[in-house]
């Protein structure tokens, strides 16, 4: 106990003027949107959204890992997604190396050993972002129901470049 006491007092303090309760879980603008777990990016803000318009799926870089296939999939199929937007950013850590140096520096850091999971990592943002569109956009399982793009956030600027 005591660990997330900040949190939960700030989240009371939420839940006070709380009052976008109610919502059917639908992507109301039919957006799905896949980016990085950064905290400098505000996926609903960066694109004009609200509570309630887009699905939001975060992963490290923003790559389209098997989990996020997933969510893809039920967004088009359930949740009335039309549109996928993939969405990594400048500056990222996971743009830093490969995943053999992304491990490297975990357990140079940490003594941990994560060697020979799949990260994602790619220094080559532009190419990975290609192939994680290319992915989605020819999905036995999203092709023909969804638009697919790619994108590079500026986390400085503020602003998305459409790559593919």
């Amino acid at each position: 106990m005591g660990d997330f006491d900040d949190l939960l007092a700030a989240n009371k303090t939420f839940g006070e003027t709380f009052s976008d309760g109610g919502f059917d879980g639908i992507a109301h603008a039919g957006v799905l949107v896949v980016t990085c777990m950064d905290s400098r990016i505000e996926p609903l803000g960066m694109l004009g959204l609200k509570l309630g318009d887009a699905k939001i799926l975060r992963t490290p870089g923003g790559r389209v890992s098997e989990d996020t296939l997933v969510g893809c999939i039920l967004g088009v199929h359930l949740l009335r997604v039309n549109r996928i937007m993939l969405v990594p950013h400048t500056r990222c850590a996971m743009a830093s190396g490969d995943d053999a140096s992304i491990a490297a520096a975990v357990l140079e850091r940490n003594d941990t050993d994560i060697r020979g999971m799949r990260l994602g990592a790619s220094p080559d943002q532009a190419n990975a972002l290609r192939y994680d569109v290319q992915l989605l956009r020819t999905h036995p399982l999203i092709t023909g129901r969804a638009k697919v793009g790619g994108f590079m956030y500026d986390v400085d600027t503020g602003l998305l470049e459409q790559l593919s």
